[in-house]
């Protein structure tokens, strides 16, 4: 039986199933034959062909009708909730699958191309010897079959989509096809004077001609595919025998590519070509930056590139404008700490201080703030090192040590630029501070970073760096230290109890005995099976009040300043990390992790 194109069969499975009602089934009964004309039509279209087109089979003709299932809270009938159900009947395990659990190697070496695509067959796994394969249509159960007998090898068969088996070879083979292309072509004897092993250099023989348009292909795969996955970083790294490929999904790596090292030279010369690098140069690191167009949007990538032991490893930044400008509501204050950052927003003159190690979402906070204070009424500068996202409603200038343009040599002249608001992007050294106390002192509003462990730190140093106490409590509005925690999947949250001393034990303060119920996520397809989708801001806001200012002129301890904050209302990181916990928005564990406990 044709599973999938039988009408008795399908739309009786779907009403038995409660996806579709008695009138959607009777609807289904008479347009779908009208809808299937529509959609071979559109892949006449799409082919180009005059000749014959595959014929659409009923999940196609019922997906593209846009069905609600019926109930309360309609929500549209997709793909995958059929396939599901029709594995369920079957006695088929359904397969929703993460690319970034894919092997290139099994992808593309298990079944020839054409085949797999003729069939639409995904190999995904091979464990304990038996090849996993995921397949559209039940009927091509039987040719698995013959695969096994031909090949003898055991085949454990999944139910999957057809858009994402179609979907996932088109890429795995493309890429796969131009990586393989690429590494024929530069399969000559190659030496790379970054890689510290080579002995001997052999005239030009490593030169790549980064216009390779297979080089080409892959670079654009490795583009597209980040932003698909929601990834902020992407790896290239260089070992002794190959190249990987690396993802930073929601602050953790994951390897998606193991590249043959023949074409690792091509593709990092492609990307310096793209971001504007001296390609010839690979001995010393080199900055640059990439525009490209995702899906109608502009998006910038900060590349960095370093000489490591076995040649250069690239590293690419990428800065979506709608990460890094968001509501500044929506970054995870509470309501008094939201109120206080408010406040400090809205001064008039004063030095505001972001603190936090590198990937703790600072240059979200700064930018959403600028952009909210950026009007026609006030003239932003910012002074960075690099630009991070470039933005037309800023004057944003880049720190450039070799022209001795620096943030305390440039810090001089903005000031005669009549700014209102002015971003320094780090205070690292005196001379910086002072310009930016008297920056603040002279009627402006300045926004810093500062590299310190919590909010109170950042006094300490800046009195470090030089600068004199009474001009610190003086000219410091408040200092904020922020961290990213990874926020519970909202598809598979559920409820755990855990007792309060293990919460205490992880320096959380949980309060009382007992247990205490909390939210956790147990892993799925959406969120990767690691239980986080995404991730929101953790706060310690720090505002100096008058007594404060007290206590930092007269050089009072860190500690008993801290002490006063707390009982004037300022929250810990510690605080507002487990209020997150709390409310169900990250888990125990992560709030421990960014706040520093083991």
């Amino acid at each position: 039986m044709n599973y999938l194109s039988d009408p008795k069969y399908l739309f009786e499975l779907l009403a038995r199933e409660g996806l579709i009602s008695g009138e959607q089934r009777a609807m289904l009964h008479k347009k779908a034959p009208q809808q299937r004309q529509l959609i071979m039509r559109e892949l006449r279209k799409k082919s180009g062909a005059a000749g014959r087109i595959r014929e659409p089979d009923l999940v196609e003709v019922i997906v593209a009708l846009h069905l609600e299932i019926p109930g309360n809270n309609p929500q549209p009938l997709t793909e995958e909730m059929i396939m599901r159900v029709v594995a369920k009947d079957l006695g088929l395990p359904f397969k929703k699958i993460d690319p970034l659990e894919l092997d290139l190697e099994i992808v593309t070496k298990t079944i020839p191309k054409n085949y797999a695509i003729k069939h639409l067959m995904l190999p995904f796994a091979l464990k304990n010897g038996i090849h996993e394969i995921a397949l559209y249509d039940p009927v091509k159960l039987e040719v698995l079959a013959e695969i096994e007998r031909a090949n003898k090898i055991n085949i454990k068969p999944y139910l999957c989509t057809r858009g994402d088996i179609s979907r996932l070879l088109a890429e795995f083979f493309g890429f796969q096809s131009s990586i393989s292309a690429a590494e024929n072509h530069l399969a000559k004897p190659m030496v790379d004077l970054g890689n510290l092993e080579q002995y001997v250099k052999i005239n030009r023989a490593g030169e790549i001609n980064s216009s390779d348009h297979h080089i080409t292909t892959a670079v654009d795969h490795f583009f597209t595919y980040a932003f698909d996955q929601r990834a902020s970083d992407i790896h290239i790294e260089p070992k002794r025998h190959k190249s990987l490929v690396r993802l930073r999904i929601d602050g953790v790596l994951h390897t998606i590519y193991t590249l043959p090292m023949a074409v690792h030279s091509a593709i990092i010369s492609r990307i310096k070509t793209l971001s504007r690098m001296d390609i010839a140069e690979r001995r010393r690191p080199q900055d640059g930056r990439i525009k490209v167009d995702h899906e109608d949007k502009e998006a910038e990538i900060r590349v960095s590139t370093v000489p490591v032991a076995f040649g250069e490893k690239v590293v690419m930044r990428i800065l979506d404008s709608d990460v890094i400008f968001q509501d500044v509501a929506k970054l995870g204050f509470n309501p008094r700490d939201l109120a206080v950052y408010k406040h400090f927003m809205t001064s008039p003159h004063g030095i505001v201080l972001v603190t936090g190690p590198t990937g703790s979402g600072k240059s979200t906070t700064l930018y959403s703030t600028l952009k909210l204070i950026a009007t026609s009424e006030n003239n932003v500068v910012t002074i960075e090192d690099p630009i991070e996202m470039v933005h037309e409603e800023f004057n944003q200038i880049a720190v450039q040590p070799q022209i001795d343009v620096t943030f305390s040599t440039i810090l001089r002249n903005i000031l005669r630029q009549d700014p209102d608001v002015i971003m320094i992007g780090e205070i690292r050294d005196l001379d910086t501070g002072i310009n930016a106390i008297q920056a603040a002192l002279t009627g402006h509003l300045v926004f810093s970073t500062l590299h310190t462990n919590d909010a109170v730190s950042s006094i300490s140093r800046l009195i470090d760096l030089g600068a004199q106490p009474f001009l610190v409590g003086s000219t410091l509005l408040g200092a904020m230290a922020q961290r990213l925690v990874r926020t519970i999947c909202p598809e598979c949250r559920e409820s755990v109890k855990v007792d309060a001393k293990l919460l205490r034990t992880f320096g959380l303060p949980a309060e009382g005995e007992g247990e205490i119920e909390l939210q956790v996520g147990k892993g799925c397809s959406k969120c990767r099976q690691t239980g986080f989708l995404g991730r929101c801001g953790v706060f310690e806001i720090f505002p100096v009040s008058a007594e404060i200012n007290r206590m930092i002129c007269a050089g009072t301890s860190e500690a008993e300043i801290r002490k006063q904050a707390i009982k004037e209302g300022m929250t810990t990181l510690k605080d507002d990390a487990w209020q997150k916990v709390k409310d169900g928005i990250t888990t125990y564990q992560e709030a421990a992790r960014v706040t520093g406990i083991s």
